[in-house]
């Protein structure tokens, strides 16, 4: 039997459903983080143990990572400020509830992206919310 040729191989997926929450949304020690509203104590309570002095209610520049709690579209308004806050390589995390009408991911896209932000990942936060990832588009850092 003739052997495939290297680059028809295929990769398995990547299975991520080892990995932590906070390994999924990229959190690291020694980064600059800003918490804006998100209230999950569980969430809370694993960032501090990774970055205990992260930003918990204020607005810091140069942010590496931003969680911003949106639980109505009218919160999304605030993206435009928000990508002030963060470094060129930085991102904002829009944590929103999952399966809700008032707010659905298609909205939160469209707000990103009037903000003159690109997603580029989603994730499950948790049982009720889910968040997805802004990041400045490559052509504007």
């Amino acid at each position: 039997m003739p052997a495939k040729h290297p680059s028809k191989v295929r990769v398995p997926e990547r299975d991520y459903s080892h990995r932590t929450l906070m390994d999924k949304l990229g959190v690291k020690p020694g980064q600059r983080i800003v918490v804006l509203g998100v209230e999950d104590a569980e969430f809370l309570r694993d960032l501090a143990a990774i970055v205990p002095e992260y930003s918990r209610g204020n607005r810091i520049n140069n942010a590496d990572l931003l969680f911003f709690s949106a639980e109505a579209r009218a919160d999304l308004s605030q993206l435009k400020s928000l990508s002030r806050l963060i470094s060129k390589s930085g991102g904002i995390w829009v944590v929103y509830p999952r399966g809700q009408k008032h707010i659905r991911e298609i909205g939160v896209i469209n707000a990103g992206k009037s903000a003159g932000l690109t997603d580029n990942k989603v994730c499950r936060f948790s049982g009720t919310h889910t968040a997805l990832r802004f990041v400045i588009p490559l052509a504007r850092r």
